[in-house]
């Protein structure tokens, strides 16, 4: 039971971190690599406003999201746009996004430090018993949150006049622009909505465990390997490769151990590519560039 329970905490967790990442990439086409920084400075800056202001935790939730959605959309406004403007190779977009997840992760290893901190600061408890297992209260919380943050942005993509533009502009961006539907805008808005919603879950990962200035990463990786098995643009191969990836994880590390984890994700990665490079969905892009 506790290994089911640590499953579908990961599960969620890779969920709603591969879901953030689909959303900028469908709308851009890309590898938008500094996604990991968002994740991360999501948490750093609930550490900043709790510490330096003594402002109210939810309060420096609220804040550290919209200002991690600031960046993101930065991050689009004033590299990613004018790269789009003079039409520079895929590749550069790729090189750029490294660029800038080097930059930002070394201002926060400045400004912070590289040792681990610690943003929930409530009494360490063992937590809710189920059956023969635990599960913390921060648990449950970034569970009921995950569902609900991807049921809402699903229904907002599939409902609504700006989710369905971004819908259109991840399938033919071209012939939205001849449309009037600006893709400069649509794509805008995907990166403030994926970068808040990778901010949720740096933040939640934070408050479950610790931080450092790098731990975004491997959590960007984790969503990404989850998105390509699963197919790209598959809401459905989305959330069977992120339960496929955490299942084989915590699998790994009861039975082998637990520096297998990475080990069989990547293992995972390879084999799709090899065997059903499509992914789970089977749907083949028109154009895909990374």
């Amino acid at each position: 039971m506790q290994l089911l329970l640590n499953e579908i905490l990961s599960f969620f967790s890779f969920l709603l971190i591969g879901f953030s990442f689909s959303l900028i990439y469908h709308s851009t086409r890309f590898f938008h690599i500094a996604h990991a920084i968002i994740i991360t400075s999501g948490a750093y800056f609930v550490f900043f406003f709790t510490n330096k202001f003594s402002i109210p935790f939810p309060v420096s939730v609220t804040l550290s999201i919209l200002a991690t959605a600031i960046i993101g959309v930065a991050c689009e406004i004033l590299v990613y746009r004018q790269m789009r403007k003079r039409n520079v190779p895929a590749l550069a977009y790729l090189i750029a996004s490294i660029g800038l997840y080097v930059v930002l992760q070394n201002c926060i290893s400045l400004f912070f430090g590289d040792d681990t901190k610690i943003i929930n600061t409530a009494e360490v408890t063992v937590g809710h018993q189920v059956f023969d297992a635990y599960i913390t209260t921060i648990q449950i919380i970034t569970i009921v949150v995950s569902i609900a943050l991807f049921v809402a942005v699903n229904l907002f993509l599939h409902y609504t006049a700006t989710g369905k533009s971004i819908r259109a502009v991840a399938s033919n961006p071209e012939l939205c622009n001849i449309y009037g539907i600006s893709s400069n805008k649509i794509i805008l808005i995907a990166f403030g909505i994926g970068s808040a919603l990778a901010a949720t879950a740096g933040i939640l990962s934070a408050m479950d465990t610790n931080m450092t200035p790098t731990f975004g990463f491997n959590l960007l990786l984790y969503g990404v390997v989850a998105m390509i098995i699963g197919g790209v643009g598959s809401t459905r191969g989305l959330v069977a490769g992120a339960l496929l990836i955490a299942s084989a994880q915590h699998l790994a590390a009861y039975y082998i151990d637990t520096k297998w984890m990475d080990a069989v994700t990547y293992i995972i990665l390879i084999l799709f590519l090899i065997w059903k490079p499509l992914g789970f969905s089977g749907k083949r892009l028109k154009k895909v560039e990374v």
